[in-house]
C-alpha cells in the first residue's frame, strides 16, 4: 500500500494572505471585498474586513451610500457607511486589549492613505499586500515611516 503525497505547505506569506482572502469573504461591502490580517511572529492577533459598524444596517441591505452619491473608487474615504478592513483589524486588537506594535498586516488591497495613518501610528513595521490600489500618497507615507511594503505576485505559479 502506499501513501498519497501530502499536499505543498503553504509558506507563511502566502498562508497569511489565504486567511486575508478568507476573511474578505465575510465583507458586506458592495463595491470590493478586503480582508486584513495582523501578525506577529507567525501568529494572528486580529482580523478585519471591510463593512459597517456593529449594529447598523449593512451596505448588502441599504444600499451603497457611494454608489448613491457616484462618488469614484478611492476619493472621498469618509463618504462611506463602512470601515475599511485594516481599520477593523486595528480597532479589534484594541478592543481586546492586543498590542499590535511591531507586527505586520497581511491586506488583499494596499491600504488608502487613511488605513496607511492608522497604521504607521499603531507600530506596525510591515504591509503585505496582494492587489495594488492607486494612492501615491499611502504608498509615500508607509515609506517614509520606515514600513516594509512587500507586494506579493498574484499568482507566484505563473511567475
Amino acid at each position: 500500500m502506499t501513501s498519497a503525497t501530502p499536499p505543498a505547505r503553504p509558506d507563511w506569506q502566502t498562508y497569511f494572505m489565504d486567511i486575508a482572502n478568507l476573511v474578505a469573504s465575510r465583507s458586506t461591502c458592495i463595491r470590493r471585498q478586503v480582508g486584513a490580517v495582523i501578525v506577529k511572529d507567525n501568529r494572528i492577533l486580529s482580523t478585519g474586513y471591510n463593512g459597517t459598524p456593529t449594529g447598523i444596517r449593512h451596505c448588502l441591505e441599504r444600499g451603497c451610500l457611494r454608489d448613491e452619491l457616484n462618488i469614484p473608487s478611492g476619493q472621498r474615504h469618509e463618504l462611506c457607511r463602512g470601515l475599511h478592513a485594516e481599520q477593523n483589524a486595528i480597532i479589534q486588537a484594541a478592543y481586546h486589549g492586543v498590542s499590535i506594535e511591531a507586527g505586520g498586516i497581511y491586506c488583499t488591497n494596499q491600504p488608502c492613505i487613511i488605513c496607511a495613518k492608522m497604521i504607521i501610528n499603531a507600530g506596525l513595521k510591515k504591509v503585505i499586500i496582494r492587489d495594488a490600489y492607486p494612492d501615491e500618497l499611502a504608498t509615500e507615507m508607509l515609506a517614509e515611516a520606515g514600513l516594509k511594503v512587500v507586494v506579493l505576485a498574484e499568482n507566484p505559479a505563473a511567475s
